[in-house]
């Protein structure tokens, strides 16, 4: 049997902080500039999202930076950590990204760069990547997630066309994490305040709770991967939505980091699919 070939390491791309903002008590906004001169371009999906690429403790890359000379010259433990982040608008004519963090002190990695950031500090970046945009087609659109989707569903929400009908719940963790998002004439998103419950409680019992309106509805569900596999359960079996009808899985899951998620995820979805298509029999 003929080898597997190499995975290559994808291009990697730089930029600038040139803006931040506090959006809300645990969010921040990080504008990126000069992206677009790597060829650095997005609009298909509001999904879209980047894996920020941050360097290991103590470790020195040579110059011009190049993924693939890093993996074939360093061991993996120097290889740069990576945090997957959703791109939340990007502007072409000026060059710049932005993307939006969550913030909870010194926890993590991303989250406590986002906060330390000063205009002219240099990150870098591979993607995009994304497969999700609102069809305009649907006669309705249910749109759920914790804070690492919201941005996510902000965009999507800037997306969908007025008049239609949407049911955005979004969960943070209280009031002082709500924030301004513009949409659609007659859209609102409902905000649940988690307080001391479990990640994703609340969006589990109100999409439960929810009358499904008529009709064909497009849904995208992300977040935190165990409610987010409790509703495709109940959105694909009790609610008999078509799988090519939802966007739907982990950003990311309570215990594990970004690097340990992403090293069991497919398997895991893989693994959920299996037990609900057995479910389903």
């Amino acid at each position: 049997m003929a080898e597997r070939a190499a995975r290559k390491a994808p291009r990697a791309h730089e930029a600038r902080v040139v803006r931040t903002e506090w959006i809300s008590e645990h969010m921040i906004r990080i504008v990126l500039g000069g992206a677009g001169g790597g060829g650095f371009t997005v609009g298909e999906h509001t999904d879209h999202y980047v894996k920020l690429l941050f360097p290991a403790e103590g470790v020195t890359y040579p110059e011009p930076f190049d993924m693939e000379r890093i993996r074939a010259e360093f061991p993996r433990e120097q290889w740069p950590s990576q945090r997957t982040y959703t791109v939340r608008t990007w502007d072409a004519e000026r060059d710049e990204l932005t993307v939006d963090f969550v913030v909870h002190g010194d926890e993590g990695l991303a989250g406590p760069w986002a906060a330390r950031a000063q205009v002219g500090d240099v990150i870098r970046f591979v993607g995009p990547g994304g497969g999700y945009a609102p069809d305009p087609a649907a006669d309705w659109h249910l749109l759920v997630g914790d804070e690492s989707a919201l941005p996510a569903i902000a965009a999507a929400l800037e997306r969908i066309p007025a008049g239609a009908l949407v049911h955005a719940f979004v969960e943070v963790a209280g009031p002082q994490d709500e924030q301004e998002i513009r949409t659609p004439d007659g859209v609102s998103v409902t905000w649940l305040h988690r307080g001391e419950t479990a990640v994703g409680d609340q969006l589990i019992a109100a999409v439960r709770e929810l009358a499904f309106p008529e009709g064909d509805v497009h849904a995208f569900v992300h977040g935190e991967a165990g409610f987010v596999k409790d509703l495709r359960r109940h959105l694909r079996l009790d609610r008999q939505i078509p799988r090519d009808r939802l966007s739907i899985s982990g950003y990311w899951r309570l215990g594990q980091d970004d690097d340990a998620w992403r090293a069991v995820k497919r398997e895991w979805n893989e693994q959920v699919e299996r037990e609900q298509e057995q479910a389903a029999a």
